[in-house]
């Protein structure tokens, strides 16, 4: 695809056919009991499912639903009261469909400001499962984070990068897949995984969210070994054009989190 062909889809999302919409899934701060976040995750018009609107993406139309996508978040987001709020705004994005950052975000920087969004309040997260070139998605990471973006790893520990990629690039987030958070309250193995990456985490400065927190028993888990961010259909399930309270299934004790091996939130 031609840099022409590129810019025209980033400036206004024409060349995807197809409506969508937006479900909202919270992300908890469960020492403040506040919303770190909401996570906008795409969905048809119609409601239909992630899987089903992704099956649209081609090559050809893949960077106007890159930037459909971004726009469409902010501005259901802020409409629903995020900016009043004081939670961030997490919208994934494609990194095969980003060919230069800075052309490439004018559009998103235009809607942030539009609608009152300040750019430290928007946080941009790619799946590690998705195979890119290396140099070119650290050069999207560096730009958006010197711009003022917060950066984040998605499904850290299923995909293609990993450690090494933290060894090249720090984010301001890293959120560990559920894989490693499924059943780790029957599973030693799991947990000294989980324990050993949120130390290197917190080694190197970097908020840890654990995603896929579905039962009580991972939920106190991850508690007791000082995670602070969560999120899972635990604490909130997505809702379609809806910004939702999440639930705190069990606070944690007065003093937790001073000292050990608490990972700090940077809100």
């Amino acid at each position: 695809m031609t840099t022409q062909t590129s810019c025209r889809g980033c400036r206004d999302g024409a060349g995807f056919p197809h409506a969508i919409t937006m479900a909202f899934q919270p992300i908890l701060n469960i020492r403040t009991g506040e919303v770190f976040a909401q996570e906008a995750l795409v969905r048809g018009a119609d409601g239909a499912g992630a899987g089903e609107v992704l099956s649209l993406v081609t090559e050809e139309n893949r960077y106007a639903f890159d930037q459909l996508c971004r726009t469409t978040a902010i501005e259901l987001a802020a409409g629903l009261g995020l900016a009043e709020s004081g939670a961030a705004l997490s919208l994934n994005f494609l990194p095969n469909a980003v060919y230069e950052p800075k052309a490439c975000i004018r559009l998103t920087l235009a809607t942030g400001m539009r609608h009152g969004l300040p750019l430290d309040r928007i946080i941009f997260e790619f799946t590690e499962s998705e195979s890119v070139d290396t140099a070119h998605l650290l050069n999207i990471l560096r730009a958006y984070k010197a711009m003022g973006f917060r950066t984040a790893i998605d499904d850290f520990g299923a995909g293609y990068a990993g450690l090494s990629l933290l060894a090249s690039f720090q984010p301001d987030i890293v959120k560990l897949d559920m894989a490693l958070v499924r059943g780790l309250d029957e599973d030693r193995a799991r947990r000294v995984i989980l324990a050993g990456t949120l130390r290197i985490l917190a080694e190197l400065e970097i908020t840890a969210i654990c995603e896929g927190v579905e039962t009580a028993g991972e939920y106190a888990v991850l508690r007791d070994m000082g995670v602070e961010l969560m999120q899972g259909y635990l604490i909130g399930r997505p809702a379609l054009r809806a910004l939702t309270l999440p639930a705190c299934p069990a606070p944690p004790p007065p003093g937790w989190g001073r000292g050990g091996m608490r990972v700090a939130a940077r809100a």
